[in-house]
């Protein structure tokens, strides 16, 4: 199946500001472009590409004083799978874990492991190790927070997510790696696309995403506290520690959001859109 995604953003700023943008697919993905990605900005000015210890790839830019809009659209095939899914996988001991995976099971700015590590283990300690002890835990998150996208808050932690039991979705994902990471689970925040496919329709506008990936048998496997679905069509931008890592823009100077949409959809050969509930 073909997807298409994209986005644009639309920001004012008062003078010259230097920014760098969090956007585009990871690269295992742009073997999938059906078309060459259309990236561009207005007014049109020189950007830089360059790679972050995640792996992650970033473009920076200055933004001239005025308006300025960030426009990307992809057109990506996809094998219309749901999220792959192995009740077996299990918890590896910490001495086992791989180096580069080892950094995923420490506290990070959203997510306080600290002040939430006694209440995991009262609460999943006696669950049996492995995936279905990582789903328990999805569940009990996906459960005790309620999504208001009207109560978003940039300095929402974990622990205050418990707290308010209010939440957007990296609320959902900030919670549950607090509780994972606490029970020395390797997990880390994701950011990217997650259409409506083989789901109904949301009422609400398109955004980008937020999910998990946790560390079990040996690889990495998505989970999401949001939805609590295997979904269809996900596609991955970046990956970090938490929300700071993976910001889709990150200023250097003030700045003011005064447009935004977001869309991820099926289409056919001719690019036209397709009822997501075909692909159920």
């Amino acid at each position: 199946m073909r997807i298409r995604i994209g986005y644009e953003m639309t920001i004012e700023t008062a003078q010259e500001t230097p920014l760098i943008s969090l956007t585009t697919p990871e690269a295992a993905r742009h073997r999938d472009y059906v078309f060459p990605e259309d990236f561009r900005t207005t007014p049109s000015v020189p950007v830089q590409s360059y790679v972050d210890r995640y792996g992650n790839i970033c473009r920076r830019m200055v933004a001239p004083a005025g308006r300025f809009t960030l426009f990307d659209d992809i057109t990506v095939n996809d094998p219309g799978l749901r999220d792959e899914s192995d009740v077996n996988a299990r918890e590896w001991p910490v001495e086992a874990l791989p180096t580069d995976v080892l950094g995923f099971l420490t506290a990070s700015r959203y997510v306080e492991t600290d002040l939430v590590s006694d209440e995991a283990w009262n609460l999943f300690g006696h669950v049996a190790p492995g995936w279905n002890r990582v789903q328990y835990i999805v569940d009990h998150v996906n459960g005790s927070l309620v999504f208001d996208y009207k109560l978003a808050s940039q300095f929402r932690t974990a622990a205050s997510a418990r707290n308010d039991r209010v939440a957007v979705c990296r609320d959902f994902a900030h919670l549950t790696l607090a509780y994972l990471r606490a029970l020395n689970i390797p997990a880390r925040y994701v950011n990217g696309y997650v259409g409506d496919i083989g789901v109904p329709r949301a009422a609400a506008p398109m955004d980008f995403a937020a999910w998990i990936e946790v560390f079990l048998g040996g690889k990495w496997w998505t989970f999401d506290p949001r939805n609590n679905q295997r979904r269809i069509g996900r596609v991955v931008v970046a990956r970090g520690m938490d929300a700071a890592d993976v910001p889709l823009i990150n200023t250097f100077g003030p700045h003011t959001l005064t447009g935004f949409r977001v869309w991820c959809h099926p289409v056919d050969e001719q690019g036209n859109e397709l009822d997501g509930m075909l692909f159920g």
